[in-house]
């Protein structure tokens, strides 16, 4: 009788082992199977991520009927928008030609750019032409949308707060980790386009879910090994640890063994590990949650975000973006102390900054731009080193401080340098040595002339494409300008003449300004430019022309003589030129009839596009106009134009319809009653006109 009491009693341990290494089996198989579902679901949630982070770009274009221009220069949409703007002319700061250059604010963006200039509004180069237009915003198919700070257009709330759960970050709290508590911390001062963009939040927040998904994955394989050492435990070694004797198993009945309490020798880790899965069991058992690859998954409680490592300690007034320090504004004397490697912007903008000392940026060495404009830094305040080991600098700002000169090492990786409104009084042979990879420098609003800039100061920038040299002192063009040169400003100096070895290197010039010098057209020598084969563009606007200047690039297309003296248009001024000239710009002269004949725009009939006599003297429509087949825009307006014979712009004879797209001419005094029914007859619509106010005489 007690051999089998005995003999029961051991078949039940054997079968609650069993059941009990079944059950663990199956919750460890649900776990593996759980989180094997989740790592699958998450590469379709990275895509969606990216998806998002596109659509939020998108949503501040507008969709439309002209191209615009995505990160790898292909055709992405189409602008609708900007056609069924009745308004959209031309201006005085078009830069088109071959490459379709523009000029806004002061910057040349390339034709087909596409940029915001404002918040909530786009604008597009097209073939020279600045087109702009209010945001458009898809719509969306959820039921609740909000529209987070700083954007436009609303998207989908319930997208918005999964990714904020996931990142930790709460929807109106655009602050960075400072350093700083919480409570101390300062708004950044950053303008919209230098927050970090919510595509990249997202994408930390999804490398730490995948480096989670990781943890657990060998989480999952360590528990497979513990099943494999279950299944080759033996009824006879119930009670007693294996051959090891160091499995957390046999440290959890070992107590048993010696009628200890087994909370008072359990290991507190293994503890935590049961708890965890327990939890884990918990979310097993809820069937009605699902993962989906193209859907953020909602945590059930909202984590708190721990502060990561190698943050850098910042002053109050500074703030953290991405990989950007912003200090603007912020009352700094010297440069802080900073040490964060993975740095690469840092911005001091508007300081009382007075010194750059050798070991200011040591913590900083992988800084790609630096902003230190608007300051007080003085040439005798920059140690000799101090960019030295920047081995990574590609952009240097130094707007508005006291240099003298331009400081000493800087690193050969520069590509972008300023020194604008500064008191740079030298350049001398070796002040931009080693800087072959710059293609961008400006130096205007600075005290340079001929006299000392050595000639041989700019040789070194063997890559050099931009050149901004205006509000200076010059009175020639600088001499020794680099054979890579393509765009060149000297607006606002002293120049009076052009001679013939102006620009004798440079073969790839494409741009030219010269606004607000003091040119005449005798003092350009014939063969000045005339031989140019890039040359496409030229501003004289705000010179001493009385004349046209002959002897004009063969190349041009694009003239602005805005501003001048000028009477005349000499005949066959333009007939040289090849495939033809296309923009001429002659407004606010003193241009009358007699000035102007048939021969005058000879060699540009077939190529004028747009040509603007407004704010001259004069009195009737310049003959040659109803020759013009590409003319798109005429601007008359402001002249002592008194009527409008019916073949000066539209010919009888023929039938096709003008090109004309906007006419002008207001202020004159055109009595628009007596104005003949055939005088506007090829012009396809009567709104492209503009006829009135009419001046009363």
């Amino acid at each position: 009788m007690k051999f089998s009491s005995l003999y029961c009693f051991l078949l039940l341990l054997i079968f609650q082992t069993d059941f009990g290494e079944n059950e663990e089996t199956s919750r460890r198989q649900r776990r593996k199977t759980y989180y094997r579902r989740l790592r699958k679901s998450s590469l379709p949630t990275h895509r969606s991520a990216r998806q998002l982070g596109i659509q939020q770009m998108k949503t501040v274009t507008p969709a439309a009927k002209l191209p615009i221009i995505n990160l790898d220069y292909s055709i992405e949409e189409k602008f609708e928008s900007f056609l069924s703007v009745p308004g959209v002319e031309s201006s005085y700061n078009v830069l088109p030609g071959k490459k379709g250059h523009c000029l806004a604010n002061g910057m040349i963006m390339y034709n087909k750019a596409v940029w915001s200039p404002e918040p909530c509004t786009t604008c597009l180069c097209l073939n020279g032409k600045v087109l702009c237009d209010e945001t458009k915003c898809h719509p969306q198919m959820c039921p609740q949308t909000i529209i987070p700070e700083g954007e436009c257009c609303p998207v989908c709330s319930d997208t918005v707060a999964s990714y904020l759960l996931l990142s930790g970050t709460a929807l109106n709290d655009r602050t960075e980790f400072s350093g700083d508590s919480s409570e101390q911390r300062e708004p950044t001062n950053l303008p919209h386009k230098q927050q970090s963009p919510p595509w990249v939040e997202m994408n930390r927040a999804l490398r730490k879910e995948e480096l989670q998904f990781e943890e657990d994955e060998e989480e999952v394989k360590q528990d497979e090994n513990r099943e494999q050492k279950k299944q080759t435990f033996r009824p006879g070694d119930l009670g007693r640890p294996t051959n090891e004797g160091q499995s957390r198993e046999g440290e959890e009945q070992r107590p048993e063994e010696e009628g200890t309490p087994a909370h008072q020798h359990r290991n507190p880790a293994r503890e935590n590990e049961e708890d965890d899965e327990d939890e884990e069991d918990d979310e097993d058992e809820d069937e009605d949650e699902t993962i989906r690859g193209d859907t953020f998954r909602m945590p059930p409680r909202l984590p708190i975000p721990a502060t990561p490592r190698g943050i850098p300690s910042l002053p109050s007034s500074c703030s953290l973006s991405y990989k950007t320090i912003s200090c603007i504004s912020a009352d700094l004397t010297q440069i802080p102390p900073l040490t964060a490697p993975e740095i690469t912007s840092l911005e001091l903008i508007g300081n009382s900054i007075t010194s750059i000392p050798d070991e200011a940026f040591n913590g900083l060495p992988n800084l790609e731009r630096l902003d230190l404009s608007k300051n007080n830094i003085t040439s005798s305040g920059i140690g000799p080193k101090a960019f030295k080991f920047l081995k990574n600098l590609m952009r240097l700002n130094m707007d508005g401080n006291n240099l003298v000169t331009i400081p000493s090492e800087l690193p050969s990786t520069l590509e972008e340098l300023k020194i604008n409104e500064n008191k740079l009084q030298v350049i001398d042979e070796e002040s931009l040595s080693d800087l072959n990879q710059l293609v961008t420098l400006e130096l205007e609003g600075n005290s340079l002339s001929e006299t000392n800039v050595n000639s041989l100061a700019f040789k070194p920038l063997k890559s050099l494409s931009y050149l901004r040299l205006g509000r200076n002192k010059f009175r020639i063009i600088p001499q020794g300008l680099p054979v890579s040169i393509e765009e060149l400003y000297l607006e606002n100096n002293q120049i009076e003449e052009i001679t013939e070895i102006s620009f004798n290197h440079t073969r790839k010039i494409n741009v030219i300004g010269l606004r607000y010098n003091k040119i005449e057209e005798n003092r350009i020598a014939p063969l000045a430019w005339i031989n140019q084969e890039n040359l496409e563009s030229i501003d004289l606007s705000y010179n001493k022309l009385y004349h046209v200047p002959s002897y004009l690039p063969k190349s041009l297309l694009h003239l602005v003589l805005i501003g001048n003296q000028i009477e005349r248009i000499p005949g066959y001024v333009f007939g040289h030129m090849e495939p033809g000239l296309e923009y001429l710009y002659l407004s606010f002269n003193k241009l009358v009839d007699d000035g102007i004949d048939r021969v005058s725009f000879y060699g540009a009939y077939h190529s004028l596009r747009e040509l603007f006599l407004d704010h001259n003297e004069l009195k009737s429509i310049p003959p040659g106009v109803q020759e013009m087949k590409a003319l798109h825009f005429l601007r008359l307006n402001n002249n002592k134009i008194r009527n409008i014979l019916p073949e000066q712009i539209c010919n009888a004879e023929e039938e096709d319809d003008s090109n004309l797209e906007h006419l002008h001419l207001e202020n004159n005094y055109i009595k628009t009653r007596e104005i003949s029914s055939y005088a506007f007859s090829c012009i396809r619509s009567y709104s492209s006109i503009v006829l009135k106010p009419q001046n009363i005489k």
